[in-house]
């Protein structure tokens, strides 16, 4: 395809409606008018937000959006076609769907004959009038109408000419866009891409995407779908969702917009997309994965020996995009594995200038090998790993000194269900404090005494939290005695870093990580000042 005839792409986002049916998700209010004002300002075209005839929440959600003042999304409520056997104005769903108050409505009817015979139990010809009546009655209301069609990959195998007298329906009665769902998530690219171009051929409005990943395909699928003319495209942000969840967005935007030239949302949005990604796992409460594609961690982490020098030397040699146009960063991993480039790399984007050869250099990859023969292990612990280099380079200077703490177990837990009690005495630039706090568990009360301190000295700190903690025995045959490994993974919101710390006592290896945390977060303030 030449560039001349690429297409917009409209990109709907279900995260709040859709997304919201994965397992583990739930949203506040407040977290979904948080992500809206997100979304918008990320550029996407619809926000599909939630269903207001299915929940109190979503209707309450719906009255408060009322006050939003969106820059390019259209906020889209989502609902099904009338029920069978009443008619449109009687249907409470209906009504609850018309004060929801939005410009566009997204309006899901079957288009599989086994599942309008079987599941909803009504006669084909009834679940036409169905589609046509409710699309019909938002639109004389002023309403763009898009009309998801409901397995209709399915109902297509099965019967071609029902399925697509189902949008024939939607077509009389208004629907401005057709999105063909795979709601099973079970079909394959080339039936996409075959089915997709039918409808194509056979209706005059806009066709769309709607997939699910339960074939691991929902991606590619989409993509399909594109190339066979569809210009629409719904799914979630990171793609959870029912069961194996939803079409990943931020992995199709990248696609379509770096890869084939498509325009999904605003050029300077993209470089926001790994930003976007890691505001939506947090609000979300899940771990962005490290291995998602463009914006996950790992994206543009390097390892072995070869690839680091490789990317050095030419990004393109291991990188198919650079991960500053989605906001993203390379890394090195540092390990066993690492060369001196990649150790060079790190130590370069600290204080450039120094060489392979430098006496520095050597030191450091000595200490490096001899801290991971201690069981340390920096890979995954980038903010470790450079307060390291700047210790060896003089560009640190500690933030705060610990004079002592002491931790209390309880058990039972008191009261308030914690577990332990920690005091902390530190000192910053001469001034000592001292703090209490409780938590469940040891560390966790000793971090919260610590943060507690620190506050009044560094505010910014109240910002981060502790994203994730692992414990790893490196000597199981010590029993419990063993060294152990505890790597901390901080975040304040926008950044994320991981810290490590080692010893044969766990609440020390955990103030090893957890100090590395915090003096990594104020020496990045100290910097950007």
């Amino acid at each position: 395809m030449k560039n001349e005839l690429k297409k917009d792409i409209e990109i709907l986002d279900s995260t709040l409606r859709d997304g919201a049916q994965g397992e583990g998700i739930s949203f506040s209010i407040e977290d979904k008018l948080h992500i809206v004002s997100a979304l918008d300002e990320l550029g996407v075209k619809y926000i599909e937000a939630g269903n207001p005839g299915s929940n109190p929440k979503d209707l309450e959600f719906f009255q408060r959006a009322g006050g939003l003042h969106l820059k390019h999304a259209i906020l889209t409520a989502f609902g099904s076609t009338r029920r069978k056997g009443i008619s449109v104005k009687d249907d409470s769903t209906i009504v609850s769907l018309e004060s929801a108050g939005t410009s566009a409505i997204c309006i899901f009817g079957k288009s599989w004959d086994f599942h309008v015979t079987s599941v909803i139990c009504t006669t084909l010809e009834e679940n036409l009038r169905m589609i046509e009546e409710t699309l019909a009655h938002f639109a004389s209301l002023g309403k763009e109408v898009i009309f998801d069609a409901e397995h209709f990959f399915d109902g297509y195998k099965a019967n071609s000419d029902y399925a697509l007298a189902c949008l024939n329906a939607a077509v009389r009665g208004g629907a401005s866009c057709l999105a063909l769902c795979d709601t099973k998530g079970g079909s394959f690219p080339e039936e996409i891409f075959e089915a997709t171009k039918a409808v194509l051929a056979s209706f005059p409005v806009r066709v769309g995407i709607h997939c699910h990943n339960d074939g691991g395909l929902a991606v590619a699928n989409s993509l399909a779908a594109v190339a066979a003319g569809a210009v629409h495209v719904q799914g979630t942000y990171l793609g959870f969702g029912e069961r194996c969840g939803n079409a990943n967005l931020c992995t199709i935007i990248a696609n379509l917009q770096l890869k084939k030239g498509y325009h999904c949302i605003p050029d300077a949005s993209m470089e926001n997309l790994t930003a976007m990604a890691r505001y939506i796992a947090e609000v979300s409460n899940v771990g962005l994965a490290n291995t998602e594609p463009y914006v996950g961690k790992s994206a543009f982490a390097h390892k072995a020996g070869m690839h680091s020098d490789g990317v050095s030397k030419a990004s393109v040699s291991f990188e198919h995009i650079a991960p500053e146009k989605v906001g993203n960063e390379r890394r090195f991993l540092m390990s066993e594995m690492a060369g001196r480039a990649a150790v060079l790399t790190k130590i370069n984007s600290i204080v450039p200038g120094i060489s392979k050869e430098s006496p520095q250099t050597q030191a450091i990859i000595k200490q490096i090998k001899e801290l991971e023969m201690e069981g340390y292990q920096f890979e995954g612990a980038d903010g470790s790993f450079e307060l390291v280099v700047r210790k060896h380079l003089g560009l640190y200077r500690p933030f705060f000194e610990l004079v002592n703490y002491k931790i209390i177990g309880e058990e039972p837990p008191v009261e308030t269900g914690c577990s332990a009690t920690a005091t902390i005495k530190i000192r910053v630039d001469g001034q000592p404090q001292i703090s209490a706090a409780e938590g469940d568990g040891p560390v966790h009360a000793l971090d919260q005494a610590l943060r507690r301190a620190l506050n009044v000295f560094y505010p910014s700190l109240s910002t981060v939290h502790l994203t994730d903690y692992k414990v790893r025995v490196l000597e199981p045959k010590a029993a419990t005695a063993a060294k152990v490994r505890v790597l901390i993974e901080s975040s304040d919101g926008t950044n994320l870093w991981s810290t490590v710390g080692v010893s044969t006592d766990i609440i020390e290896a955990s103030w090893k990580a957890l100090v590395d945390s915090i003096e990594y977060k104020l020496l990045k303030d100290f910097e950007d000042k």
